[in-house]
Parts: structure tokens; sequence; C-alpha cells
């Protein structure tokens, strides 16, 4: 997808700003930035703590790899008014509840050759308890091949703004391999095990920063 130098510039910008408020005013850690690859379709799959994860996790992303865009489905509640504007300027883009066959469709052509940041669990876990995986993210996974980067937020849900000196942060995790799960038939067996096999190594990332893996 062609994007304007103008518009990427405001968001390597915009992105920059949050990111001085999030490290320099506060203490947002951000480890494990390497395993973001600089090309090709990559997703971004997050747990969802705070409305603060959609902003913060651009700039982490962005701050590695400046000038290019992060896409990001959010519910369609979000477009309205100015906010929607800058929303959508930003990269995000809207999703209607339920099924919504035109983003899906959206996600997976940005995926052949885009950074994409989704959150599997589809709702936010403001005790940071890691959910369940939606089996529609395995799905993407299985039909799209990208490089997945299991990512891991602490911290933020506890963040009120505005304010100094608060701690939280996102871990970067290294690309997982699907290719024993790509041999399987396309089905919600396989689509499920897909996206498991994310939440899991999200999981371990969370435990290796004191957070809160799967709840049970």
């Amino acid at each position: 997808m062609k994007v304007s130098l103008l518009r990427r510039f405001w968001v390597t910008f915009s992105v920059w700003v949050i990111g001085s408020y999030a490290s320099l005013l506060n203490r947002f850690r951000v480890e494990g930035a390497r395993h973001i690859p600089a090309d090709g379709g990559v997703l971004i799959a997050s747990n969802h703590i705070s409305a603060y994860d959609t902003v913060f996790l651009p700039w982490a992303v962005i701050r590695s790899h400046p000038m290019q865009m992060l896409w990001a489905p959010a519910k369609e509640e979000l477009f309205s008014g100015f906010m929607g504007l800058v929303y959508r300027s930003w990269g995000a883009f809207p999703v209607r509840r339920g099924r919504d066959v035109r983003a899906g469709k959206q996600i997976n052509a940005l995926l052949a050759d885009q950074k994409v940041m989704l959150f599997p669990e589809g709702t936010r876990h403001k005790d940071g308890v890691l959910g369940k995986g939606n089996r529609g993210v395995g799905k993407i996974i299985y039909d799209t091949r990208p490089h997945v980067i299991p990512t891991a937020l602490t911290g933020i849900n506890r963040w009120k703004f505005p304010a100094m000196g608060l701690q939280g942060g996102v871990v970067f995790g290294a690309p997982l391999d699907f290719s024993d799960l790509y041999q399987l038939e396309d089905c919600k067996e396989t689509h499920q095990m897909i996206v498991d096999r994310v939440m899991d190594a999200i999981a371990a990332l969370l435990q290796q920063q004191g957070g809160r893996p799967h709840a049970g």
C-alpha cells in the first residue's frame, strides 16, 4: 500500500511525542524490538490491558522503524468526530461488531507487505490476566503467513493521565514458527491451535516480565 511521505512523517512525529510522554516523563521501557522485521508482512500480536495500548504500542514499533505505518483495526465507535480523523491518520480503520468481512479482507491485504497490530483476545483485560485468543486471528495467520511477533504489555493498566514517574513496558518476542500447523487442514481446529500458540508465547513473555499469564 502506498502512503504519502507527509502522512508517514505525521505518524512518526506523533508517536515520538507520545513516546516522550511515555518514556521521559514516565518509565515505559521497550525490549526486544530487534525481533521486528524491517520489511514484509508483520503481525504484532499483543495482550490488551489498557486504552493506552493503542498509542504506546505504535511508538514502540515505529521508533525502530521510522516513516513506516502500523495499521490497526479498531471498533467503529471510535471513528466519530475529530478524533476519528486522527485515528485514521495514524493507520487505524473501523471494524463492526461481529464478523466484519470487509475489515477481514483489509487486514489480509495489508499483511502481504505491511505491519499490522492485533489484540487476539479481542477485548481489554484491565486486571492484566491474559484471556483466550480469538480463533479468527488464527485464520488470518493461516491465510496470510506473516511474521508473527508475540508481544506483552505490562503496567500501563494502572496508569492515569496525566501522570509522571509511572512504570510499564512492552517486550517483543522472536517471530513464531507455524510451519507444522500450516501443513494441517484449513479448519477451525487448526486456526485455534495457531492462536493458542500465539497466546502461549505472550503468556511466556508476561511470566518473564513478572506479569500475569493465562487465567486459571
